[in-house]
């Protein structure tokens, strides 16, 4: 074997144990994670499985409405079915994909603008920084829910409409936030290193500012999916968010809200416009449930028992 062939062996068998070894840490990190947070971490797998796997889990189609108006649970439809029809499990279902998908697919769009202009800011600070600062006092200034409500109002109902508009308006707190962690780590002696070596902001940005702030964006990226999830659901229960017959969790709770009144002669139809609101509790727990723990083990504190 030359000597060639020899170093690359010897560099994939590094390669490799690095690898293990980074899982191995996950792994011990996993291992002492408290019990609120495992059952967050089940909850929330369990969720993207079932959003994954939609088309094969749900017993109907997403909109078919062949069904009797109403139909009690059990005889064929485990929760029963909506006013028009259609087989409430099957909306819960397709529901989880919609409603996470668009929230994902929204915060990723909120943390790229957000996150992107809060690291030139702190670093440029100069003109870029004052003109994005008070740009985003004004947005801030305004409270998001009735701000996407006039701006949905105004733009035609579409899901393209939904992401941009609560992306841009979350964007704001994830400028503050990125912008606030950066600055300290902008002014550091390695950045400036790098900076004198004639690196790129782009560069200086990815490579020197953004591993040392990871901690608390990602923190806040579990907190931002939870207010944006809650948001699409406050907007779907007022009818500009998610628009029929898309399946969401907030327009099925709008949709059966008057079944509630019935829980005194029928409690399970009493219960059916819960499901979707026990859904988005849940999640919102979960979620909250791994951030906590997530912020208190970056923090570097430690329970003494």
């Amino acid at each position: 074997m030359s000597d060639q062939e020899t170093y690359s062996a010897a560099a994939e068998v590094g390669a490799i144990r690095k690898r293990r070894t980074r899982w191995e840490r996950i792994w011990m990190v996993l291992k002492k994670a408290p019990p609120t947070a495992w059952f967050g971490m089940i909850v929330v797998l369990c969720y993207f499985f079932v959003a994954l796997f939609a088309p094969w889990l749900a017993p109907y189609g997403e909109a078919d409405s062949s069904f009797a108006a109403y139909a009690p649970w059990g005889e064929g439809h485990f929760f029963g079915t909506d006013q028009i029809g259609r087989d409430i499990l099957s909306r819960l279902i397709y529901g989880a994909r919609n409603t996470m998908g668009i929230a994902l697919v929204t915060v990723l769009l909120a943390f790229f603008i957000g996150g992107g202009l809060g690291l030139a800011a702190a670093i440029n600070r100069s003109w870029l920084d004052q003109l994005l600062s008070r740009a985003v006092d004004v947005l801030m200034a305004i409270p998001p829910l009735i701000f996407a409500l006039v701006l949905l109002s105004i733009f035609p109902p579409s899901v393209t409409s939904l992401i941009i508009i609560i992306a841009v308006l979350d964007s704001t707190r994830v400028f503050r936030l990125t912008r606030s962690v950066a600055v300290n780590v902008a002014v550091m002696d390695y950045v400036e290193a790098a900076r004198l070596r004639g690196e790129g902001l782009g560069w200086v940005m990815r490579k020197e500012i953004l591993p040392n702030i990871m901690p608390p964006l990602v923190a806040e990226f579990g907190l931002r999916f939870c207010f944006v999830f809650l948001t699409i659901a406050a907007l779907s229960f007022l009818g500009v968010g998610i628009q029929p017959p898309t399946a969401d969790w907030g327009s099925m709770v709008r949709d059966n809200a008057s079944l509630i009144q019935f829980a005194a002669y029928d409690l399970k139809a009493g219960l059916t416009p819960l499901l979707p609101a026990a859904a988005i509790a849940l999640l919102t727990v979960a979620v909250n449930f791994i951030v906590d723990w997530f912020l208190h083990h970056t923090s570097g504190l430690r329970d003494d028992h």
